[in-house]
């Protein structure tokens, strides 16, 4: 009876606990306080805490392999099967079926010359690929630091899988961290980067689309994107197949399962994942922290290459359009478009940029793809 109340006492996790183990705890609380006191996107940001939290606790056995005991299989923890979900590459394809089926691109095919922003907020990808080669990572670590300028966890993860999977933690919470933060990231740059001015102009409405036109861009997305990129298939297919799904307006059921039941399972489970690869023996690194640096470094260069972007347009235009849409060219949809609208709104609240802002958006999550699909052609085995 003695023996086996000390064996319960000291089999406690408390004896186990190490000091990287409650930093990991402190970080996975503030995440966790972030979404719920602030609400920065805290359908990402809590469950990504959330597994933060879980896998720094001591001997939780989440993760757990199974393993042979006396030749019979012992079963893993409950999230190392889950996990498999993003190893074998299947929860960001779909998120992807999901947000495709939420996304409206008529903003985008009523001015098409709004996707040049989001082309523009690619920059961040390439110039952080750069940056991280003069840190020292090779050339298949930096492709996948640097998608994380693309503001776009499941497109982030699918590239680290492919590229560099031993830096999915640290590159999944980095761009999940930044999508989650537009609000206090972008701001600052955007307000540096215009003058009150151009952050005034007003937008008149934009122009109606039709149904046909609708149907047939994320058909024609498809063919063209997997022609030319072929490894960017799995992302494009499902984004546009949700879109195609939504816009034919004959299987409402089938929308509204990828609108609502199948992307909230999906998001919690992957951002639960996520979460879980913060153990602070992996994650309390230098190498982490490189990386985290680099993500913001992306994420910023990818804001200023989008309002560059949309000054040029404005220049162009003769002061028409306003240059704060090309902040909302990086993929955090619909954040960023939100984003825009609201600090057009503080120089003139008259101002309604929503709608504009999100043609950008969404050009910047089939660019993110794309940019993918590239670097996975280039460097990819």
């Amino acid at each position: 009876m003695y023996e086996n109340l000390m064996k319960f006492i000291y089999g406690m996790g408390y004896w186990q606990l190490e000091w990287g183990q409650v930093l990991m705890l402190a970080i996975a609380s503030l995440l966790i306080w972030l979404a719920i006191k602030k609400g920065f996107e805290p359908l990402l940001l809590l469950p990504i805490g959330l597994g933060a939290f879980l896998t720094n606790l001591p001997g939780n056995g989440l993760m757990n392999a199974p393993v042979m005991v006396d030749g019979v299989e012992q079963i893993g923890g409950l999230y190392y099967y889950l996990s498999k979900g993003i190893e074998l590459e299947i929860f960001p394809p779909l998120i992807f079926l999901g947000i495709g089926a939420m996304t409206d691109f008529g903003p985008l095919l009523a001015s098409p010359k709004t996707f040049l922003m989001g082309a523009g907020a690619q920059f961040g990808v390439f110039a952080a690929l750069f940056a991280a080669v003069a840190l020292g990572f090779n050339l298949q670590e930096a492709a996948a630091i640097g998608i994380i300028g693309g503001a776009d966890g499941p497109t982030a993860i699918y590239l680290t899988l492919k590229l560099a999977p031993h830096l999915l933690g640290p590159i999944a919470v980095a761009a999940y961290s930044y999508m989650a933060l537009v609000p206090l990231i972008q701001p600052p740059i955007m307000r540096w980067m215009t003058t009150d001015a151009e952050r005034a102009v007003e937008m008149p409405p934009a122009k109606p689309v039709s149904k046909k036109i609708k149907i047939i861009f994320p058909i024609a997305v498809t063919v063209v994107g997997v022609f030319i990129v072929p490894p960017a298939a799995p992302l494009l297919a499902m984004l546009m197949g949700g879109n195609l799904m939504k816009e034919s307006g004959v299987v409402d059921r089938l929308v509204n399962m990828a609108q609502n039941e199948l992307i909230n399972i999906v998001t919690f489970f992957l951002g639960t994942c996520v979460g879980l690869t913060m153990a602070a023996d992996q994650f309390l690194k230098i190498e982490t922290l490189k990386i985290i640096s680099l993500g913001v470094i992306a994420f910023s260069l990818s804001t200023v290459g989008g309002l560059l972007i949309g000054k040029i347009m404005y220049k162009l235009s003769g002061g028409k359009i306003n240059p704060l849409i090309g902040s909302a060219g990086v993929s955090a949809v619909p954040m960023a478009a939100r984003v825009s609208h609201n600090v057009g709104q503080e120089y003139n609240p008259n101002n309604y940029l929503l709608m504009h802002a999100m043609g950008p958006n969404v050009a910047g999550v089939v660019g993110t793809a794309i940019a993918a699909g590239v670097l996975l052609a280039i460097l990819g085995k």
